[in-house]
């Protein structure tokens, strides 16, 4: 790891007027992608964070309610 860059560019970024950084932040948010509703949905899928629904038991079923013609 270059510390030494790393502080280098630190201190260029803060001597950078406001308006400047604003500029800067822009140029590099506008550099990474934004994930796709696959990648979002995957994610949800694989990080287990709605995995307690597979506990709770099942509400309802095919018979519940009455058919709609």
């Amino acid at each position: 790891m270059n510390a030494q860059l790393v502080e280098s560019l630190v201190q260029a970024i803060r001597s950078l007027s406001p308006a400047e950084q604003v500029l800067l932040e822009e140029k590099l948010w506008a550099s990474i992608p934004e994930p796709s509703t696959l990648e979002l949905m995957q994610l949800a899928e694989q990080g287990g964070a709605f995995d307690f629904w597979h506990d709770e038991p099942d509400l309802y079923t095919l018979e519940d309610g009455e058919p709609i013609e």
